[in-house]
């Protein structure tokens, strides 16, 4: 995804907590060279059985991804979304996995959201026209019980 280089702060993660975010992060890495809709089906597999996350969940786990990875800091936005929703899911949660364009100037984006609103960009997300989006599964209703 081509976007113009952002600087971005990178937290320091400790050791312990690291092997969790290089696992979602190389996962990431794998998973962004599929092409598009196979990258949409294996998301939709791993979203499966996860609650929504919350902002925070999400802020946390990409500001994770950004302090391990320097792809994922500066313009790999795309290995960046996935990798935060993957480091999500580990943690039991999904949010929203997002891509799209804008066409003045042409620039494509990938990102993650919880409630329809962007988590952790610097930029405007909301100027993109989504193309792309693997959302929280939806949760089966219990069926009543028959008396």
């Amino acid at each position: 995804m081509s976007q113009p280089m952002v600087p971005v702060t990178r937290d320091r993660l400790p050791l312990r907590r690291r092997p969790p975010v290089l696992v979602a992060t190389v996962a990431a890495r794998l998973i962004v060279l599929l092409r598009p809709r196979r990258v949409r089906r294996v998301l939709t597999a791993v979203r499966r059985g996860a609650a929504p996350a919350t902002t925070e969940q999400a802020l946390a786990a990409r500001r994770a991804v950004v302090a391990v990875s320097a792809r994922c800091a500066g313009e790999g936005c795309l290995q960046r979304s996935v990798a935060t929703a993957l480091l999500c899911r580990m943690r039991g949660v999904w949010p929203d996995w997002c891509t799209g364009v804008r066409t003045e100037p042409f620039r494509a984006h990938a990102w993650v959201e919880v409630d329809g609103l962007p988590v952790g960009e610097p930029h405007q997300s909301t100027a993109y026209h989504r193309m792309m989006v693997v959302p929280v599964a939806p949760t089966k209703e219990p069926e009543p019980a028959d008396r």
